[in-house]
Order: structure tokens, then C-alpha cells, then sequence
């Protein structure tokens, strides 16, 4: 099915500097969401002496702000292209704005309380949130603006997922590397590694505001429009989009499972492998399969559709996570093997949804010829986040449930039996858990090429 906004998209192959220009982006985005997400926690209750229940808090509270505000980010980016032809203004924004907070929530003065340490920390992750959000919801809207071609998207998509495959091996592996050059001195090893994040983070996100296509500007200056018709976009988009309310439900609760992995990590490494540098292992075990098979993914979706490849990834994922509650009698170097398998599944659940992003905003725009690309970036990126952050969340409740002790500087601590196995089943059996209800809803989505391409799916049937 063909939009009422398509004459205005690009039919003809993406040129490579498009695809490396926007794919270049991930290596920020990607960056942001692997590095907190790995040691924030970690950062928060060893570190700085916060306990678990309390970092999950800070946590909740940075998602909780990213849902209030990436609907308003998105309504304001779909005006800005109305206005200015070009979501660009807002990317810069947010390219510029986020390298800074990322060091000011890594440079908590030495000495602070576990309460002041963890109010800055929190007033600096929401800003965080928020440049992030300036960059991110415009960056989700562009790939229905650069092509109108199914198999283009998957293309352009996959390598993005390939970039970013490389920022989470560069900053889930290479950022605790940097932080433990300095093991006499935690708080000094964390403010270097922000340090050094910031600038490739900075560097990857300016370079990418520049793929944002120019169009004309308005001939007239738009009506102001009320915070709250922001809202009311985002909840008519849900309501009026099955496709998208099925995909972004799905991508939720598969962010909510990786979420609580990430986060786990370091924990997974420290207490139950018995060795704190092994996290760097279980990053390369995870994303050297996810480099190799991202463009694999892209070939599965072409011949099978991407609907098809992405349910076959995510069941793979979910037998691979399953596995590692095996940690419990045997905990061993074993594991990595299941991560790899993992990290291969990995690859085909970041392209493929991202692919099929844009072809629900086509859709949508087809069946109520609204350009409302923004709007869709915004939910897609409050949904993302919160699942990601729900998971760290959810690992910091099994923490304080089964006991984990918090520690302050390089202090070092002994972890009872209950929380180690508290750190397993987190790392295991309840994303399985997760992947497991994201099957359920990924049944709803029902979009095909079909749908997209009509003539083109009658050709290739003929």
C-alpha cells in the first residue's frame, strides 16, 4: 500500500553515504543505551553506596520523565519538518546537549552521602533522557522519509543494527575496561570512562544529523499548538495503528528482557563467574555473532518477510537466555556460549522491527493521510527506553529482594547464596519470561509487503 506522502520519499535506491550517514548515528544511540545500562546500576550500589531498591528508583524516574516528554519531542519535531522542512534543529540539540550530561551523571563528588550521590545522579540521567530524546525520536522518524521501498528500509536498517552492534561492543566492553584502569579509585575510573563515551558519543550523533532531509519551508508560520494536543496525537496514533500498538508492545517487552540483562551483567561477571573483567567476554560472546548475522537477517527477511524472520529471532533468544539459569549448579565459561547464540538472535530483533517501523507510518499515513512520523518516533522511543529501563528496574527489585549488599568505593563485600541466585534467574529465566509474552503479542502484527508494495508483492507472486 502505497502513502499519500510517498511522491514526496525517494523510490530509488538509498545512496551508501544516506545509509552510512544515519547508520553512523547508532553508534551514539546504541553507545547511551549499552553503558548505563550495563554500569549505572552497578555505578550507583557499588560504588556510591545507594541501595539496590534506590537505584531502581532513579532508574524509574529518568523512564518515567522519557514517557512524559517523547510524545511532546515528537509532536514538536513533525512541526518543525511542517515548518522548517527538516527535523535537523532538534538532532543537533540533542548531539550537542547529551555528551555533557553523560559526564555530569558520572562525576558525583567523592565523599557525597548515598542521598545527595543519588539526587545527582538522578537530576543528570533525566537530562541525559531528555538530550537523548531530542536526537533519537526525530533519528526513528527518518527511515520512513529517505526510502518508500520495503526491501530499502530492511537495508538501510541493517546497517544501522551493524553500527550499532559496534557500539555495544565498543562501550560494553572497551567503557568497564576504562573504568578499571583505575581500581584504587572507582570514582576517578567512572568520570574517565564518561569522558572518553562522550566524545565518540558526540562525534557519531552531530555526524548524523546531517542524513535529516531538507525540504521547503512553510510559507506560513503554523498555529501554536497546546501541550497537551502532543498527548492526544500520540494516544490517536495508538489507537488508530493496530500494527504499530502490536509492534511497540512486543518491542517493549523484549527491551524489558535485554534491559535486565545488560544490567545484569556486571553481576553476572563479578559474583557468579567469579571474575569482574569476564563482563567484557560476555559483551564480545553477544555482539561478535550480531556483527557477523546482521546482514543475514536482512537476506531472511527479503525471502521470508520481516514479520516471519523477526518471530524466528526472538524464539531463538529466548532459548538461548533460558539456558543460562544452567549458572545456578554450573556456572562456568560454558555460558558464553549461550550469549553467542544469543547475540546472533540479537541482530535479527533490532533490524527487523526497526524495518518495520516505517512501514507502519506508511501504512498509517495511507489509511489517514497524516504526516505524523514524529509523533510515531516519539511513542517508539518512550516505549524503547521504558522497556529497556523497566528491566533494569526489575533486576534491582530481585537484588533488594534477595538480599544483595550495596558497597561504598572500593570497599568489598561478601554476597549470600539468595542474591547469587537472585542474579541468575535474573539474567535467565525471567527474560525467557519476557521474550515469551513478546511471541504473544508479535502474533497481532499484520502487516505484510502486501500491504506495503502491492504491485510489487503481485509481481513476485506472478
Amino acid at each position: 500500500m502505497s502513502t499519500s506522502s510517498d511522491a514526496a520519499v525517494p523510490a530509488a535506491p538509498l545512496p551508501r553515504s544516506t545509509i552510512w550517514r544515519y547508520a553512523i548515528g547508532s553508534l551514539g544511540t546504541g553507545g547511551f543505551s549499552t553503558l548505563p545500562g550495563l554500569v549505572l546500576v552497578y555505578y550507583l550500589t557499588d560504588t556510591l553506596g545507594v541501595s539496590a531498591l534506590i537505584a531502581g528508583v532513579i532508574l524509574t524516574l529518568a523512564k518515567v520523565w522519557d514517557v512524559v516528554v517523547d510524545p511532546v519531542i515528537g509532536g514538536f519535531s513533525d512541526r518543525a519538518l511542517q515548518r522548517d522542512g527538516s527535523r535537523r534543529r532538534s538532532m543537533l540539540l540533542g548531539g550537542v546537549a547529551l555528551p555533557l550530561c553523560f559526564v555530569l551523571t558520572f562525576a558525583v563528588v567523592p565523599g557525597l552521602g548515598a542521598g545527595a550521590s543519588a539526587a545527582w545522579v538522578a537530576l543528570a540521567f533525566i537530562l541525559c533522557a531528555t538530550a537523548f530524546s531530542l536526537f533519537q525520536v526525530p533519528y526513528i522518524a527518518l527511515p520512513a522519509e529517505l526510502t518508500a521501498r520495503y526491501d530499502e528500509r530492511t537495508r538501510l536498517l541493517t546497517w544501522r543494527v551493524v553500527v550499532l552492534a559496534i557500539a555495544i561492543l565498543l562501550f560494553g566492553a572497551g567503557g568497564p575496561l576504562l573504568r578499571d584502569f583505575f581500581p584504587a579509585d572507582p570514582h576517578r575510573g567512572y568520570l574517565v570512562m564518561a569522558i572518553v563515551a562522550a566524545v565518540v558519543l558526540g562525534v557519531a550523533l552531530l555526524l548524523s544529523s546531517t542524513v535529516a532531509p531538507r525540504g521547503p519551508a512553510a510559507t506560513a508560520a503554523a498555529p501554536p499548538v497546546a501541550l497537551a494536543q502532543h498527548y492526544r496525537s500520540g494516544i490517536r496514533a495508538l489507537r488508530c495503528s493496530q500494527p504499530f500498538r502490536a509492534l511497540l508492545a512486543t518491542y517493549m517487552l523484549q527491551g524489558l528482557a535485554t534491559g535486565m540483562m545488560l544490567a545484569g551483567a556486571q553481576y553476572v561477571a563479578t559474583w557468579v563467574l567469579q571474575d569482574q573483567t569476564a563482563v567484557t567476554l560476555l559483551f564480545v560472546a553477544l555482539i561478535a555473532p550480531a556483527l557477523l548475522l546482521a546482514p543475514v537477517w536482512g537476506l531472511v527477511a527479503k525471502r521470508i518477510g520481516k514479520e516471519r524472520g523477526f518471530r524466528i529471532a526472538s524464539a531463538v533468544f529466548l532459548v538461548a537466555a533460558a539456558s543460562l539459569v544452567l549458572l545456578l549448579w554450573a556456572p562456568g565459561p560454558w555460558a558464553y556460549l549461550p550469549v553467542a547464540v544469543a547475540g546472533a538472535a540479537y541482530a535479527g530483533m533490532q533490524s527487523l522491527p526497526l524495518a518495520m517501523l516505517p512501514d507502519v507510518i506508511s501504512d498509517d499515513a495511507a489509511r489517514h493521510g497524516e504526516g505524523r512520523a514524529g509523533t510515531f518516533g516519539g511513542l517508539w522511543t518512550a516505549g524503547e527506553t521504558t522497556g529497556m529501563a523497566f528491566g533494569a528496574t526489575a533486576l534491582t527489585v530481585v537484588l533488594a529482594v534477595t538480599g544483595y549488599r550495596e558497597s561504598v568505593g572500593a570497599a568489598v563485600v561478601e554476597q549470600s547464596g539468595a542474591a547469587v541466585i537472585g542474579i541468575v534467574l535474573s539474567f535467565s529465566v525471567v527474560p525467557a519470561i519476557a521474550m515469551l509474552l513478546s511471541l504473544f503479542t508479535l502474533r497481532r502484527y499484520r502487516l505484510r509487503r502486501a500491504d506495503i508494495e502491492p504491485a510489487d508483492a503481485a509481481a513476485a507472486g506472478a
